[in-house]
């Protein structure tokens, strides 16, 4: 499978709720609920295990999804992802992914290189 990098650089073809939501697979939906509700100490249900990809505007997504700071910033800015922002590395990207994702900061570092 391709990649799709979102905005922080997470690869969203790697995500369970993209994978759950491109297969359809309910075991998988069921599976990452579980691990999601332990690891954030919320509560998901595998009904919220559906994401279209960070990066489309249009269908469904995981419900941080719609309030994700640097998501609503890529979209607003018109980027790709964060390594094509001219204000990068910003804060909100800083802030909210580099401890929950640092690969995620390695992939949009190297997207950066590229582009120079």
């Amino acid at each position: 499978m391709s990649k799709i990098i979102a905005f922080c650089g997470m690869n969203c073809a790697e995500c369970p709720a993209y994978l759950a939501h491109v297969n359809d697979d309910d075991d998988l939906r069921e599976k990452t609920a579980e691990e999601w509700s332990q690891m954030f100490q919320g509560t998901f249900k595998p009904e919220d295990i559906n994401c279209a990809g960070c990066v489309s505007t249009k269908g469904v997504h995981v419900r941080y999804c719609g309030e994700c700071p640097v998501r609503l910033c890529g979209i607003q800015k018109g980027v790709e992802n964060c390594a094509h922002c001219d204000e990068y590395p910003c804060e909100k990207l800083t802030k909210h992914f580099d401890k929950v994702a640092p690969g995620a900061k390695k992939t949009l570092d190297e997207i950066r290189k590229n582009l120079k």
